[in-house]
């Protein structure tokens, strides 16, 4: 599986994963991750437009505007692509801890 290279470069602005950090606490809107963060609204929603692009948050629409969630299917696909290499770095370990129990039987 390859994971989308846009997620990984989207995640790589400071600024930006710091915006995915406070939607992934709870669902937010432009106005509240502009309160929390040292950024224009203007600047926010470019930020907020490339996560979205690159599939790591949605808006839904609410009234005059919209609230911003994780997106779940996009951010599955980026944990199934780490999880190929925590799986293999688990094995490897797993195999180093248990090469001196076969040597010494």
């Amino acid at each position: 599986m390859a994971v989308n290279s846009t997620q990984l470069t989207a995640l790589g602005d400071p600024t930006r994963r710091a915006i995915f950090e406070l939607i992934a606490e709870r669902p937010r809107s432009v106005a509240e991750i502009t309160r929390q963060v040292p950024v224009s609204q203007s600047a926010v929603s470019q930020h907020l437009k490339v996560l979205r692009n690159s599939r790591l948050v949605r808006a839904q629409p609410k009234g005059a505007s919209n609230v911003y969630h994780v997106d779940p299917h996009g951010l599955g696909q980026m944990r199934a692509w780490l999880d190929r290499f925590w799986n293999k770095t688990l094995t490897a370990y797993e195999d180093a801890v248990e090469q001196p129990r076969k040597e010494s039987q």
